[in-house]
Parts: structure tokens; sequence; C-alpha cells
């Protein structure tokens, strides 16, 4: 990469591809929250004209709180056969409702929907569990039995202010930081 608007474009491709691909490397980023607390959360959309991630979560747990006291949200990608990282701050936002949330629980299935019937994240369990009611155990609840699992689910929105873009080569490793917060122009090349 030669040029800065080189490297956003990249920045761009590779995150619209790690949210439309399940066999992108960065498809299942490293996602922190202010309370220093991190995650392997899977990507399921990246809007490029907004600079925005998202993300889907129950809303009953921890994370979905340490949100709402305080947004400040870092997403860490890593593609190895590339050897690109590229490390995301932005303001997170938890929306459980409204044409965002709505939308991306219709466009799941019967089976991804069920994981929020159960125990909330972290609810304590006597034996091992998958937190589903039994009756779900690898099963497809119909979409009468899915009423109920609508009110845990929630989208975390992140909207990225900062991206900061490395690549490991052994020619010298190339690093690139965006304030997208400011706007699409303000980059500048920073030392490994």
């Amino acid at each position: 990469m030669d040029t800065l608007d080189d490297v956003l474009a990249d920045v761009k491709a590779r995150l619209w591809n790690a949210a439309n691909s399940r066999k992108s490397a960065m498809h299942t980023p490293v996602v922190g929250t202010a309370d220093g607390d991190l995650r392997i959360m899977v990507l399921r959309d990246f809007d490029k004209d907004t600079n925005t991630l998202r993300f889907h979560t129950d809303a009953r747990s921890p994370k979905v709180a340490a949100i709402e006291a305080d947004g400040r949200v870092g997403v860490l990608f890593y593609d190895k056969e590339a050897k690109v990282q590229i490390r995301c701050r932005g303001a997170g936002r938890i929306e459980r409702s409204g044409p965002v949330a709505d939308a991306a629980w219709d466009a799941g299935d019967n089976f991804a929907r069920r994981c929020y019937l159960g125990a909330g994240p972290g609810e304590a369990s006597e034996e091992p569990t998958s937190g589903l009611p039994e009756r779900f155990e690898g099963l497809e609840p119909d979409d009468a039995e899915l009423i109920p699992a609508r009110a845990n689910f929630a989208v975390l929105l992140v909207q990225i202010e900062e991206a900061d873009w490395f690549s490991l080569a052994h020619t010298g490793h190339r690093r690139a930081l965006f304030d997208l917060a400011a706007g699409e122009g303000q980059g500048r090349w920073i030392s490994p």
C-alpha cells in the first residue's frame, strides 16, 4: 500500500468482507468494552458509508450494561495469512428495538434465534449447560415458540471513530492511523 487512500480502501474492504464471509479471518474479531472485558463476537454487518459495525447480542449480557454505562468500544481484527491487523475504536450503542434491531432479528433463522430463549449469559448452573431450554437442544423452534426470545435480542452498533491499520512485512512493517470522526481524509502514516 503506497497511499493513505489505498490503506483506507483496504480497511473498508476487509471489514466489509469480514461481515459478509464466514470464511474471512476477520469474521470473528475481539470486542473490548471500557471495563476491560474482552470477547469474540461475530461481525454481522459493516456499513462503509457510516463506518458502523454491527454485532448481535443478548440484551441480558453483562457487556450490554457495560456499554450502556460507558460506550467506548475497541474491536480488534487480525488476518494471520495476510499479516494485517486492524484496530478500531469507537462509540458503541445498544439497540433493542427499532428498524435496525427489527431487521437483524427478521434476517435470522429460527435455529439462530433460539439462542435468546434460554438462560441469560453468565447465569449460574449446577452442571455444564448451553443455556437453552432442554426441548430446544439441537432442535429448531417454530415462530410462536420464539416470541419470548425477541425481548432478549439486541444489536451492538459501533460507530468507528479511529481505525489503526498495521501490516507486518519482513521488508518493513507499515502502519496508518485514521481519525474517522474527523473525516475520511484524516489519515496519517505512523511508525509501527
